[in-house]
């Protein structure tokens, strides 16, 4: 019998983007230096390797963002318990809007999303770095 699916990822990404900021791309060149937001890349290793990151993001793979969040958590990194604002980014602005819903539902705050992802920052211009081992 196959699935019944009541809500597809149309709607869930419409939720997340009536509920979480965006960040266009112009502003987050600014803000990409400033040490009081901490930008987020939530793509896999693969995308890593193959194109490059914003420079001074934290890799955060998607299936770890809950688990790195919680300070409960034994996986818990310290970089998501400071006062700052989190700028979560991937390839399209897909994960990073339910991710950045998810992380404000755990109660990171503030956070925002990277308007077109990876994807617009590099066509905008924006600097891209390799990954660090």
């Amino acid at each position: 019998m196959p699935q019944n699916i009541t809500k597809g990822i149309k709607a869930l990404l419409a939720e997340a983007n009536a509920m979480v900021d965006t960040m266009s791309v112009e502003d987050a060149k600014e803000k990409a230096q400033d040490e009081s937001y901490v930008f987020v890349d939530l793509r896999d290793i693969r995308e890593l390797q193959r194109s490059g990151m914003i420079p001074g993001a934290f890799s955060c793979p998607r299936g770890m963002l809950e688990f790195w969040i919680d300070p409960d958590s034994p996986y818990h990194k310290p970089i998501f318990n400071q006062d700052k604002t989190y700028v979560f980014y991937c390839a399209s602005a897909w994960r990073s809007a339910l991710s950045a819903r998810t992380a404000m539902e755990m109660g990171l705050s503030p956070v925002m999303h990277l308007e077109g992802g990876f994807t617009k920052w590099a066509e905008e211009g924006g600097a891209v770095v390799p990954r660090e081992s």
